[in-house]
């Protein structure tokens, strides 16, 4: 059985940082690829990150130079460290794996202006 645990969100100021894990069950994260998404209220869920067997990260636009996304293989956990946080960042995050087929919880992440 897979699961992803997401852990990390919560409440910060304009400028803060947090960081995100994603905890993997019953798929390695090191020969998949992993992804996270944010679904703001009101609007689709969008990809924010992804990174593939470990390496070859990839951002969208509006959290280049910003977020970072990261593996540690030896914990089966994929992490986003997000800086210069933005109210627009408001959202609750998800991870995915396996080409979105397993999706975690979700973690809420709220950026007050």
């Amino acid at each position: 059985q897979v699961q992803l645990l997401e852990s990390g969100g919560g409440l910060v100021q304009a400028g803060g940082s947090l960081r995100l894990s994603c905890t993997a069950a019953g798929i390695r994260i090191n020969i998949n690829t992993m992804e996270w998404y944010r679904q703001a209220p009101g609007k689709q869920r969008e990809q924010v990150a992804s990174i593939t067997n470990g390496v070859r990260p990839n951002y969208a636009d509006s959290v280049k130079g910003r977020f970072t996304i990261s593996a540690d293989n030896a914990k089966n956990t994929m992490y986003l460290q997000m800086n210069s946080l933005r109210p627009e960042d408001t959202g609750v995050y998800y991870c995915a794996a396996v080409g979105r087929r397993y999706w975690g919880q979700g973690t809420q992440v709220t950026v007050s202006s």
